[in-house]
């Protein structure tokens, strides 16, 4: 008997059990893009203050956004929908960006 699996169970389980299941750098890099850019139409992101608090690494202009002096409403914007490193890693497969903390970086070490 089998049984339907979430999305994530599926997700969870190819990702387990099947070592040739790896995607583009460039695909991981647009469906990051789509996902973030969904999430902000249901409300403001996480504020990169609480994001640092909670241990995650920001990248660069992250990091100069997040100890400037302005409001919290602007620490929420999402950076990455402006910043040349996504779109290097939406169209170039490893593309030639390497501060740490940048999400489309780790896109092209997995």
């Amino acid at each position: 008997m089998t049984r339907d699996l979430s999305d994530e169970e599926f997700f969870q389980f190819v990702a387990e059990h099947d070592e040739r299941a790896s995607a583009p750098s460039t695909l991981k890099a647009r469906i990051y893009s789509a996902l973030v850019s969904r999430q902000t139409d249901t409300g403001p992101l996480m504020s990169l203050s609480d994001v640092h608090a909670c241990g995650r690494e920001l990248c660069l202009f992250e990091e100069l956004v997040r100890i400037s002096p302005i409001g919290e409403d602007a620490r929420s914007f999402n950076l990455c929908s402006v910043c040349h490193a996504r779109i290097l890693g939406e169209r170039i497969e490893n593309a030639p960006i390497f501060w740490n903390g940048c999400p489309y970086v780790q896109f092209k070490r997995s």
